[in-house]
Parts: C-alpha cells; sequence; structure tokens
C-alpha cells in the first residue's frame, strides 16, 4: 500500500510538466543531474549518491523520465544497438532514483519497497515504450533478452541503489561511447577489494556473478570472463593461468542491500 500511495504520488507529480521536452540521445539532462548528485570515492570502484539532491532536483529528473516516454516503440527499433541500450540503462537507473525518492529519507534499503507479495523491481510504473513496464521488464525482458545486446557487461551498468551493487557512474551512458563505458565500469567494479578479491587461494567475487551466470557463458563462463581482468582483480601470471583454465575455486560473498546514500 505504501509504495501505491507514492507511485500515484510519483504520476500525480509526471502532471505538472505540460510537455514533455523531445527525447535527447545525448541524455544531457540525466547526465547534469548524475555529475551533480553522484560522486566517486576516492580509489573510484564505487560511488555514493546524493538523494537530497536529486530531491532538490525532482521536477528535473521527472522531466528526463517523461523526455523518455516520447519514444515510441517503433522509433526505439530503428536505433543503432548502442543507442538502444543506453536508454534502456539510463531509464533503469532514473527511475531506480525516483522511486528512491518516493520514501526518502526514511529508507535503509530498496527492498523496504517491496510487499510481501511483490518486490519494487516487479511494480510495474514505468512508463516507457509505449508501456507500463517495472525495472524487471526493462532489464530481464528488454535488456537481457534481446540477442543483440549479449553483453554481460550490463550487470555493472545497471543500478540497484545499494552498496552491494556496481556504481552509478556520475556520468549517463551515450551510445557512441557505450562499450568504452562498460569496460570502464567492469574494470571499476573488479578492482574494489570489497566485492572481488582473492581470499586463501580462492576467488571471492560479487553475488551478481552467481545470480547471472548465464549471462557469462558467451564469454567461455563466469571465470573466462574474469581471466580477462586479471590486474583489475589484481592476480599474478599464476593465478591468473588457474583462473583462465578453471581450476581457480570461486565462492560468492553475500550482498548488501543497504542504500548507497552520500552519508550527512
Amino acid at each position: 500500500m505504501r509504495l501505491l500511495l507514492a507511485l500515484l504520488f510519483w504520476f500525480s507529480a509526471f502532471d505538472v510538466i505540460a510537455a514533455p521536452a523531445a527525447y535527447d540521445p545525448s541524455h544531457a539532462a540525466w547526465g547534469r543531474l548524475l555529475s551533480a548528485h553522484v560522486d566517486w570515492n576516492a580509489v573510484g570502484t564505487t560511488t555514493t549518491v546524493d538523494y537530497a539532491g536529486f530531491a532538490r532536483d525532482s521536477v528535473a529528473l521527472r522531466g528526463y523520465l517523461q523526455s523518455l516516454t516520447t519514444v515510441t516503440e517503433a522509433q526505439f527499433r530503428q536505433w543503432p544497438q548502442a543507442e538502444r541500450e543506453a536508454f534502456l540503462i539510463n531509464a533503469y537507473n532514473a527511475a531506480t532514483v525516483q522511486l528512491i525518492l518516493t520514501r526518502y529519507p526514511k529508507l535503509r534499503s530498496i527492498k523496504e519497497l517491496g510487499g510481501l507479495l511483490s518486490s519494487p523491481w516487479k511494480q510495474a510504473y514505468v512508463p516507457l515504450l509505449g508501456k507500463t513496464r517495472s525495472l524487471d521488464d526493462i532489464e530481464h525482458g528488454l535488456l537481457r533478452s534481446d540477442p543483440g545486446y549479449a553483453d554481460p557487461r550490463i550487470h555493472f551498468a545497471v543500478n540497484c541503489a545499494s552498496v552491494g551493487c556496481p556504481a552509478l557512474r556520475p556520468e549517463a551512458y551515450v551510445g557512441p561511447r557505450l562499450r568504452q563505458q562498460l569496460e570502464d565500469q567492469t574494470r571499476r567494479f573488479l578492482r574494489d577489494r570489497s566485492r572481488n578479491r582473492l581470499d586463501a587461494g580462492t576467488l571471492r567475487v560479487s553475488k551478481i556473478f552467481d545470480w547471472y551466470g548465464r549471462d557469462f557463458a558467451a564469454q567461455g563462463g563466469v571465470s573466462a570472463f574474469l581471466a580477462r581482468y586479471p590486474d583489475a582483480l589484481g592476480l599474478d601470471a599464476g593465478v591468473s593461468g588457474r583462473l583462465r583454465r578453471g581450476q581457480l575455486p570461486i565462492a560468492y560473498l553475500d550482498y548488501d542491500w543497504s542504500l548507497n546514500r552520500r552519508q550527512p
């Protein structure tokens, strides 16, 4: 019920913007918000989010989200693959921030926005491509299900507003630079020793690699994918060789669902 009331408030808030801006493939409006309210940590592996700042800029955030609703599915299907992918990642991340704002600051985790019978990711509240969609619809129904994308690095770009999640990047994703951005996101995430580290002969990595293991099959599996990044993981030649041959034990760390908020 709380989530329903919050989402009704969100929809009513959309009404204050009389005419949505046209879609901008540079996602400049979202990029300005991210630059203002998201910060890297000292070593550039994770970010914290100033949700209070996003709340102050809520009209701009709603305006950006509403601009995405001007895109029809027919138009979307005509774009280059990278632009479609960037559109969906940005839509997911912006809609997640907006969802957090429906209860912030009285919120410790995005999981508190779920109910007994549903999770926050299954609530259909995002108007996009002619339908009202859930976050799961965007990530799993549009991004992961499209064989044209088939890039597991998207898991380091979509952000679930949690400490355990890969960083919310403080810039928008854009088609012309998407592959470089995804590669940079991947390397930053793997460099984070709180989420990926060698420990007593076992490579302990994020639970993401367990949940979405099949998405790495085209890369030869999780071990083969991780073996591409020995420098980011801090592995020497001998250990990286064992990883590449599938001889290095892999374990999955617990996921931290606490809110990725900037501390006051």
